[in-house]
């Protein structure tokens, strides 16, 4: 009787595991990211641009690096249709973000959100732990077409694959409004 339990448990657990995947492509919803002077940052601010965002920690070395990898990267790929965005989430975030900024001087918007916020966002699963920094690229037509963890392959030759995927992002068309009308009609 033991092994029928275990199995039934399993299955369950499998299942779970699978509603917490994060699916891409997915359209992306709105995200808001607080800023520290006051006001907020809409993700919808940037329709029609490439976007990656990404989900930090303040405290986090990878996360510092890569933050300045992106300031970089949004120098040479903001004139091209590249929006970077940035929010820390974690703890004390709201009075750690004024001091990050002051050290790494990020050359993109990064402001912070909180955890369920951004857990939310990015489908994270509470059953598997979750590494940053995670990020999330967005094409021109408001969808998430690629997610990243910190723990992921892609952060190996991190510089390489972001190249890559906003490349690869930019070089995609704009639907035209009235396609993409069109295209959400058609799926209701």
């Amino acid at each position: 009787m033991r092994p029928r339990h275990s199995l039934v448990a399993l299955v369950f657990l499998f299942t779970g595991l699978l509603v917490y995947a994060q699916q891409v492509p997915r359209p992306a919803g709105e995200f808001a990211i607080r800023m520290t002077g006051g006001g907020q940052t809409l993700l919808s601010q940037y329709s029609g641009k490439v976007v990656l965002l990404a989900l930090i920690s303040t405290t986090c070395p990878h996360c510092q690096h890569t933050t300045q990898l992106l300031s970089g990267l949004q120098r040479e790929y903001g004139p091209r249709g590249v929006q970077i965005l940035g929010a820390a989430f974690n703890p004390d975030a709201a009075q750690l973000v004024p001091g990050f900024i002051a050290q790494f001087r990020p050359t993109f918007p990064l402001g912070y959100a909180s955890r369920d916020a951004v857990f939310e966002y990015e489908q994270a699963s509470l059953a598997k732990p979750n590494y940053v920094p995670e990020l999330i690229f967005i094409d021109r037509n408001r969808m998430i077409r690629a997610q990243y963890s910190g723990a992921d392959d892609f952060f190996k030759d991190q510089e390489k694959n972001i190249r890559n995927m906003l490349d690869t992002l930019l070089k995609e068309p704009e639907a035209s409004r009235k396609t993409a009308r069109s295209t959400r009609k058609a799926r209701s």
